[in-house]
């Protein structure tokens, strides 16, 4: 799940030059506002057995609150991801416009 996320989102860095991954102060801001919730959801999650990880199912490393690495990575990359798509798409919506205009002109 985690390799597609990657495969999924990390190429748009290149392909649009979004130069997001060569940010890191907006790289930081990104993650210290998410990683914290989603740190917290699991946790509470977890403590009220609402959920689990099994140790069969992870690499079995489990950080604080009982959260293994596999999930610690998913709340660095998700964010990360997000970003890059939000980039991406504000980016590539002035060329679909100017997409648009052109193939209205030229309608006749």
């Amino acid at each position: 799940m985690l390799g597609f996320v990657v495969v999924a989102s990390f190429w748009l860095e290149f392909a649009f030059r979004l130069r997001v991954l060569r940010d890191p102060k907006r790289l930081l801001k990104t993650l210290v506002l998410t990683i914290p919730l989603f740190i917290a959801w699991d946790a509470y999650a977890i403590a009220n057995d609402h959920w689990f990880f099994s140790k069969e199912q992870t690499i079995g490393i489990f950080g604080p609150f009982g959260i293994p690495l596999e999930e610690y990575l998913f709340f660095i990359v998700v964010p990360i991801a997000g970003l890059l798509t939000l980039e991406g798409v504000s980016n590539f919506l002035p060329t679909v416009k100017r997409w648009l205009r052109y193939l209205k002109r030229n309608e006749a």
